[in-house]
């Protein structure tokens, strides 16, 4: 009995260890900025003027990324900026992202590490600009650090601006948009909250751009029967969870090839359910399972897409012109920016655009639906408007974000 009281007396809770680490973090972070702080006084004074401007321990640009699922989105910049010769640090927390091997002579990979470990480094980092797609930052453990002059979000696909949660991109000093209504949503929201303008730049969305010019280099080859692809979000509320074997078995009973692909964050959230699923419906020549870093493969070679809310619904339809079919977003949006705002979020008003959506009655007649949306060219037009709405600076994406990063970046060294 006294060993098991001192093990309850030695355990931490997981929400009361995190709030430790971010005090200890602090204090660490008061302790390395003093000193830093000093040194760099006592260079200014032996060194004059010149020793004001000059800090060699400065990187010049950072790109962020907290999974290696986000390579696709930086890939196309780092391309641009190794094209220009540009020197940047790319930081990750995932110890086998692809940047880590991608061979660049100007973009350096560093692996950071995981969690807690990954913050302690960028909390305390001294940089001219980090640029990342992650939101969440001075909100939870990642904290803006005192020698970062400025950051600079960019989305992750085409999507809606108050689809974070709650405070997601308020403590950035830019937001790099795709489209007009990301703009009008940041305002709202910042007037709502009595925050500073952020500065607001246009990026386009390079990967989106870089898939098209993949997908011109390809032959596609017919399927003998339809390729139907089923590719949901995460969470409760995901067609994986919801409905499970009912679904998989609807899909089934069509004859059609079935390919499955999980979204990336469903193996950590979702694990038991879909260790379940795969035991039950093991890789055949009719169903299989798809994990790939790259979705593009899949997203070429299926005919047809049934979805929930997930983000990759927009790069098929955009991209690859092909059919959706969707399951009715039904989600909890009160941690969500969006509960802030008295309107229908952009993506749930633009679904109907492009997609079918299937009710849970459905289910019994799907095959019909999947035909129907093959042989249907109803959401042509739907798609094409999306793409004027969501996609601007169409093919020059890549350019122009890293043209934004320099200008910011020039302006951060006239300032010295």
């Amino acid at each position: 009995m006294q060993t098991e009281h001192n093990f309850i007396l030695l355990y931490i809770d997981p929400g009361t260890g995190s709030m430790l680490f971010t005090v200890v973090l602090g204090l660490l972070g008061t302790v390395v900025f003093f000193f830093r702080g000093l040194i760099l006084k006592l260079k200014s004074m032996a060194g004059g003027a010149k020793g004001k401007r000059v800090n060699s321990d400065k990187l010049p640009i950072v790109i962020y990324s907290d999974h290696k699922r986000y390579w696709n989105v930086f890939k196309p910049i780092c391309d641009e900026f190794e094209r220009r010769k540009q020197k940047i640090v790319y930081m990750t927390q995932s110890d086998d992202d692809p940047v880590l091997n991608a061979g660049y002579e100007y973009i350096e990979g560093r692996y950071i590490g995981a969690g807690n470990r990954g913050f302690s480094v960028l909390n305390l980092l001294n940089a001219g600009i980090v640029f990342s797609t992650t939101p969440g930052l001075d909100v939870l453990q990642w904290k803006r650090s005192k020698y970062v002059d400025r950051y600079i979000h960019i989305f992750h696909g085409a999507s809606n601006a108050s689809f974070y949660k709650m405070f997601g991109i308020d403590y950035y000093d830019s937001v790099l948009i795709s489209g007009e209504f990301q703009r009008d949503v940041i305002r709202k929201l910042e007037s709502l909250r009595n925050l500073p303008e952020k500065k607001i730049g246009y990026s386009g969305i390079p990967y989106m751009d870089d898939m098209v010019r993949r997908l011109e280099g390809v032959k596609h080859e017919a399927n003998q029967k339809p390729l139907v692809l089923l590719a949901p979000s995460w969470g409760p509320n995901s067609i994986l969870v919801k409905y499970g074997e009912e679904f998989i078995d609807a899909l089934v009973a069509t004859g059609y090839t079935i390919v499955i692909r999980p979204h990336p964050q469903s193996y950590t959230a979702d694990k038991a359910v879909l260790e379940r699923l795969k035991k039950t419906y093991p890789d055949t020549d009719s169903l299989s399972w798809n994990s790939d870093n790259d979705n593009f493969d899949i997203l070429e070679r299926s005919d047809i897409m049934i979805s929930d809310y997930s983000g990759v619904i927009l790069d098929y339809t955009l991209v690859f012109d092909k059919p959706v079919i969707y399951t009715a977003p039904d989600f909890d949006r009160s941690t969500l920016d969006c509960a802030w705002l008295d309107e229908i979020p952009w993506v749930l008003r633009t679904l109907p655009k492009i997609g079918h959506e299937l009710s849970e009655k459905d289910l019994k007649s799907i095959k019909s639906v999947i035909d129907e949306c093959l042989n249907s060219d109803r959401y042509e037009k739907g798609r094409d408007e999306v793409r004027d709405e969501v996609w601007l600076c169409r093919g020059t994406g890549a350019v122009s974000t890293v043209d934004y990063i320099m200008r910011e970046y020039e302006e951060l060294e006239n300032l010295k």
